[in-house]
């Protein structure tokens, strides 16, 4: 749980950028790659990425939603590009909007009490959970995936490495 205002902002800046590769990675082409057929596509999961960070207007923050709602764009531009304003417009509200005092306060989530800054820790988790996801679907669309958390495998053998196993 983020106990600062400040914490939870340079936290989410930083796995933002990471989720914003990721998304930058992203080709039109590469959108209708299913996790398994029937399943979530990596659009939708990238598009479900966007529209999850507006839940926390349900805790009383103020940002616009996704331009588009529901509708998955055709676009991975588009999708990145939404993405960061609406990364950008949580930043804001949280700063804004709330106090480290109001990190406490909750919200019934459901049927439970969620501390606000316990809000902010899962929509953080959340987004690294389906980056996760979309990093495998990457893979599968035949794209090459950005370093995250350190290089990738053909960063490795760039470097003169030998990638680990």
């Amino acid at each position: 749980m983020f106990a600062k205002i400040e914490e939870f902002i340079e936290a989410w800046t930083e796995e933002s950028k990471l989720t914003e590769r990721i998304m930058e990675a992203l080709t039109d082409a590469s959108l209708s790659q299913p996790i398994v057929e029937g399943r979530r596509t990596l659009g939708q999961i990238a598009w479900h990425l966007v529209g999850s960070i507006h839940y926390m207007t349900h805790c009383g923050l103020n940002f616009a939603g996704p331009a588009g709602g529901e509708h998955v764009p055709a676009s991975a531009a588009e999708i990145a590009e939404e993405y960061h304003r609406i990364s950008e417009a949580l930043i804001e509200a949280v700063r804004s909007e709330w106090t480290d005092e109001q990190l406490l306060a909750t919200t019934e989530i459901a049927g439970e009490p969620w501390p606000n800054g316990a809000s902010l820790r899962f929509t953080l988790m959340h987004q690294a959970h389906h980056r996760g996801q979309m990093t495998v679907l990457i893979r599968q669309a035949g794209l090459r995936l950005p370093d995250v958390y350190g290089p990738n495998y053909e960063s490795w053998i760039e470097q003169g490495m030998e990638p680990l196993a």
